[in-house]
């Protein structure tokens, strides 16, 4: 009977070890992480991807950010400018789902709050824009943020929204010395102080409102921070 224990108890031992064994063995088999061999094709990829946008070799520039993105699935940069080559080539649906990609794990974001903001205005996705650049200005403090974000309500006819946003910009004492860039009778284009600019649109929403009095009032207020203010004059006069 002890006979029959001990070869019990020593059979059990050799399966364990058998056992251990198979389970070190499979352990060997699977891929081995090796972050060192990941560093150096990093570095390789950037340096093609450098050399790549030096040429104007965009595709070479996007598979190798794609490529990037699918090793380094948490660095959320590559996807970044993976966004920002497609805004500049004017590809907004690329660019837009790609920046929404990376909001959805990082929602303080600035650079994709930024492509998704401008991509979906391109768009004429106005209402999906608009919480964009809110939040853009909320987070950066960027006047031209709030600035558009006045011009989105404005368009929404958020009025009451559009004219918060309107009053806080002119009370901004940085507005006066940032600029805006408006279209021209001749096709040129003109820089007004963001002031100027906030006063116009006030204006406009005074005169969607009904209310021509006030509206004129705050085109002339427009118009006296920059007299040549072809868009001011034009609103004026078409009251």
């Amino acid at each position: 009977m002890k006979k029959y224990i001990l070869i019990l108890c020593m059979s059990v031992a050799f399966a364990g070890l058998a056992v251990a064994q198979e389970d070190s063995l499979a352990a060997a088999d699977l891929p081995k992480v090796d972050t060192d061999s990941n560093k150096v094709r990093n570095q390789t990829d950037m340096q093609i991807y450098q050399m790549a946008l030096r040429y104007n070799d965009v595709s070479v520039a996007k598979a190798k950010l794609y490529e990037l993105m699918v090793r380094n699935p948490r660095n959320l940069r590559y996807a970044n400018q993976l966004a920002g080559i497609y805004f500049e080539m004017e590809q907004y649906a690329s660019s837009a789902i790609v920046a929404l990609d990376v909001l959805e794990r990082d929602s303080k974001n600035i650079e994709s709050l930024e492509i998704a903001a401008y991509s979906l205005e391109q768009l004429g996705a106005l209402e999906r824009a608009l919480p964009h650049f809110e939040s853009l200005h909320l987070l950066s403090g960027d006047l031209f943020s709030l600035y558009k974000s006045g011009y989105l309500q404005y368009s929404l006819k958020k009025y009451d929204e559009a004219m918060n946003s309107v009053n806080m910009l002119i009370k901004e004492k940085k507005a006066a010395d940032q600029n805006l860039s408006f279209p021209t009778d001749d096709n040129n284009s003109q820089e007004v102080s963001m002031l100027a600019a906030a006063l116009n649109l006030k204006g406009l929403i005074y005169k969607e409102r009904g209310s021509n009095s006030e509206a004129k009032t705050a085109f002339e207020e427009a118009l006296s921070h920059n007299p040549d203010f072809e868009m001011a004059k034009k609103n004026i006069s078409s009251l």
